[in-house]
């Protein structure tokens, strides 16, 4: 989308479970980033108990897909995307339960355009969900494969691999001060 004049919507929404933040999860939020003046910011799988199994993608609800709590995934996304230069006043981060879209109007304003990079089947569940729901939507790219994943990340983490590549260097200093890679490494 051209940029002429800033950013062309006042509120945008970004989701995803972000186990953990990746350069590819940074080039997702910064390119929402740019297409708004205030970011909202999901954290899907908020806690353990907002958790659902998903048909077109079983792996994401599964405990050990989710080592990360809501806490520490806020501290990721924030230390990412302020490291990156997106002023704090910009951010609002907020739980974002979306295996359940009928509670998602508490989390986040209906007025947003929502945000999406499709990759699978998957993103096209969560584009329906949206439309479903009545929400603007805005797909910001279709690709076939992502460069990184979460579960690549924490992979890499447990077999004692470069992980911290994957990663925005503000992310792993949020996982070492955590203690998250001794716990994924058990």
């Amino acid at each position: 989308m051209p940029q002429t004049g800033g950013p062309a919507h006042p509120i945008g929404v970004i989701h995803g479970r972000f186990q953990m933040l990746h350069l590819g999860h940074l080039e997702y939020l910064l390119a929402g980033a740019d297409r708004c003046r205030t970011l909202v910011v999901g954290i899907t799988n908020p806690d353990p108990w907002t958790t659902a199994d998903e048909p077109s993608d079983p792996e994401r609800g599964r405990p050990e897909s989710n080592p990360c709590t809501y806490y520490e995934r806020h501290l990721m996304v924030e230390a990412a995307l302020t490291e990156a230069g997106v002023a704090p006043e910009r951010l609002r981060i907020v739980p974002f339960p979306h295996s359940f879209p009928e509670r998602l109007a508490h989390y986040a304003p209906r007025e947003a355009v929502y945000l999406l990079t499709l990759y699978d089947a998957w993103g096209d569940a969560k584009l329906r969900r949206f439309h479903d729901l009545g929400l603007r939507t805005e797909v910001m790219w279709r690709r076939t494969e992502k460069p990184v994943s979460g579960s690549l990340v924490r992979r890499t983490l447990a077999a004692g691999g470069d992980w911290e590549s994957l990663v925005p260097p503000g992310v792993a200093r949020v996982v070492k001060e955590r203690r998250i890679d001794e716990r994924i490494r058990g």
